[in-house]
């Protein structure tokens, strides 16, 4: 895990390499969840956790550039909008 600071605000950061890929994701303190394409919208769904995956990225840098590719239907009610909200602006909605 890697802890680091967003406009204040405190995330945790992990990187786990696989055999052929790289699973990433950001946590912050409200529970809000940022993640690469192994993340899976519709158990966030169930569960109801705000969660935004952005694809195509292999750094935890990369993951706050990124621009959203889907979310979770609590991240949408948070304002986190895919092809419009990047990385970072989504884990700021979601862990106000």
């Amino acid at each position: 895990m890697e802890t680091f600071t967003v406009q204040n605000r405190q995330f945790e950061g992990c990187v786990v390499p696989l055999a052929n890929s790289t699973l990433l994701f950001i946590k912050g303190a409200s529970g809000g969840l940022l993640g690469c394409g192994y993340i899976s919208i519709e158990a966030a769904d169930k569960f109801h956790e705000a969660v935004a995956v952005v694809t195509g990225v292999g750094s935890l840098q990369e993951m706050l550039t990124a621009t959203v590719a889907r979310c979770s239907a609590a991240a949408a009610a948070l304002g986190v909008k895919p092809g419009a909200t990047t990385g970072q602006e989504a884990l700021l909605l979601m862990n106000p």
